[in-house]
C-alpha cells in the first residue's frame, strides 16, 4: 500500500520533524511480493576498482573448489571476507540519493520505491598476496628438455596456456605474468612452460662459451651473431629466451639489438648446480669451486645466494646448504614453523631473505619477527626463535 502526502506529514509531526527542516523528496519503501533474500551479495569496493569497472574492466573471482576464493583485479589480488552488520541493508533498484534530489519543489514529493531484497552481511575485500605456488607445480608435470627429448615424450603431458593458468591459480594476470618470467617460464607453441634445470643450463653454458671464445663483453652480447652461431645447437627461440633469462636487452645507436649478461643471475645458477647435488658442502670448499665454475672475468659473491641457500657459520668447518625460498609454505605461520624446523634459531639477516616476501603493505620484516618470533640476546647479537614452545 503506498502512502499519501498526508500520512508522510502525519508520521514526521508523531516523529517531531518539521517538514521545512528536511528535504522535499521523500522515498516510501514497501516490499516486493517476490521478495527473496540469500540470492543477492553485496561486495564493498575502493574507488580505485569502482573506477577500474566504471572504464569496463573486469574482477574475477578465482579459486579451486578447495581454496578460500580470491577477487583479483588486472593487477592486484583480494582477500574475500565476509563482514557482518547490525543494520539490515536493503536493496532497491534505481534508488536515488540525496546528492540527486532537487529542493526546488514547494511541495513534499514522494518516491514510491519497492524492495527487491535484503542482507545483514556484505563482502568486503583486503589486499592481499597472490597464491602462485600452484604455479611451479602444474608446470612441472611437463618440464620442457629440449626439442629431442620432446620428440620422444607422449603427446598427452600437461600443457597449459594462459588461460588454464588463470583457471588454477589465484592471482591476477600480471602476478601471474611477472611469475611466469621469474621462474623462467617460457611460451612454447602457445602454452607456458618451464625449462628443466639441466636443460637451462646446457643453454646458458652454450651462451657463455660462445661470449668466451668469440672475446665478447659480457655487458654487449650481440643477438644476431649469438643466435647465428648457436642455432645449429639449439632453437633459436631457445637461445633468446636464455638471455632473456639472464640478461637485459638493449638496442645500441645503430639499431642493433644487444644483451648485457648479468654476473649476479649466472653466479647464482652456477651455485645452484652445486649444491643441488649434495646435502651440505664445507663453504670454503664450495666458495673455491664455484668461482672455478663461473664464466672467467665474473666473480662470485655470497650476497648472490639470497633465499637460495643457507649458511652455518657456527658449525666447524662453516657449511652451505640448498634452501629455496620458492620450496617454502607460502602461508606466513606455517612458513615461520617450517623455517624454525629448519634451524631453531636465526639472525634478522639470515631468515631476511625467506621472509620478506610475507610482507604487507607498509609492514616491515621486524615488524612481522615480533608478531611470529621470539627474541633473545646470545652473545650480543639478537637471535629470533618460535613462540610455539617445543612439544
Amino acid at each position: 500500500m503506498s502512502r499519501s502526502r498526508e500520512e508522510v506529514a502525519a508520521t514526521l509531526q508523531i516523529a517531531k520533524l518539521k517538514m521545512e527542516e528536511l528535504r522535499r523528496t521523500a522515498h516510501c519503501l514497501s516490499f516486493s511480493p517476490g521478495l527473496t533474500t540469500g540470492e543477492n551479495c553485496l561486495l564493498e569496493l575502493d574507488s580505485e576498482l569502482c573506477q577500474r569497472l566504471e572504464v569496463g574492466d573486469s574482477l574475477v573471482i578465482r579459486g579451486d573448489k578447495d581454496d578460500h576464493a580470491v577477487l583479483c583485479s588486472g593487477d592486484k589480488t583480494y582477500e574475500l571476507k565476509v563482514a557482518d552488520t547490525s543494520n539490515l541493508l536493503l536493496f532497491i533498484p534505481n534508488c536515488q540519493t540525496p546528492d540527486q534530489f532537487t529542493d526546488e519543489q514547494p511541495e513534499l514529493n514522494l518516491r514510491h520505491t519497492q524492495v527487491c531484497g535484503f542482507s545483514s552481511h556484505y563482502w568486503e575485500l583486503r589486499r592481499c598476496r597472490p597464491k602462485l605456488k600452484k604455479l611451479k607445480k602444474l608446470l612441472m608435470e611437463n618440464t620442457y628438455e629440449g626439442p629431442d627429448v620432446e620428440k620422444e615424450k607422449s603427446p598427452s603431458g600437461s600443457k597449459y596456456t594462459i588461460e588454464d593458468l588463470l583457471d588454477h591459480v589465484q592471482a591476477s594476470e600480471k602476478e601471474l605474468m611477472d611469475q611466469l618470467h621469474a621462474i623462467h617460464a617460457c611460451d612454447i607453441e602457445g602454452c607456458w612452460r618451464i625449462l628443466d634445470f639441466d636443460y637451462e643450463m646446457k643453454l646458458l653454458s652454450h651462451v657463455t662459451q660462445l661470449v668466451d671464445s668469440e672475446s665478447w663483453s659480457f655487458s654487449k652480447v650481440p643477438l644476431s651473431l649469438c643466435l647465428q652461431e648457436l642455432q645449429i645447437l639449439e632453437p633459436r627461440a631457445m637461445v633468446e629466451h636464455c638471455l632473456e633469462c639472464y640478461g637485459k636487452k638493449y638496442t645500441d645507436e645503430a639499431g642493433e639489438v644487444y644483451f648485457a649478461l648479468s654476473e649476479d643471475k649466472i653466479c647464482r645458477a652456477m651455485a645452484q648446480m652445486l649444491l643441488q647435488n649434495a646435502v651440505k658442502f664445507n663453504l670454503a670448499e664450495f666458495q673455491e669451486v664455484w668461482q672455478q665454475s663461473v664464466p672467467e672475468g665474473m666473480t662470485t659473491r655470497l650476497d648472490q645466494l639470497k633465499g637460495l641457500a643457507l649458511l652455518d657459520q657456527n658449525s666447524r668447518p662453516e657449511t652451505i646448504s640448498l634452501l629455496k625460498l620458492e620450496d617454502l609454505p607460502e602461508d606466513t605461520q606455517e612458513r615461520f614453523n617450517n623455517l624454525f624446523g629448519i634451524r631453531e634459531k636465526w639472525t634478522e639477516a639470515d631468515i631476511a631473505p625467506y621472509i620478506e616476501d610475507l610482507c604487507g603493505e607498509k609492514q616491515t620484516i621486524g615488524a612481522l619477527l615480533t608478531k611470529y618470533a621470539r627474541s633473545s640476546m646470545q652473545n650480543g647479537i639478537k637471535m629470533y626463535n618460535s613462540r610455539r614452545s617445543a612439544s
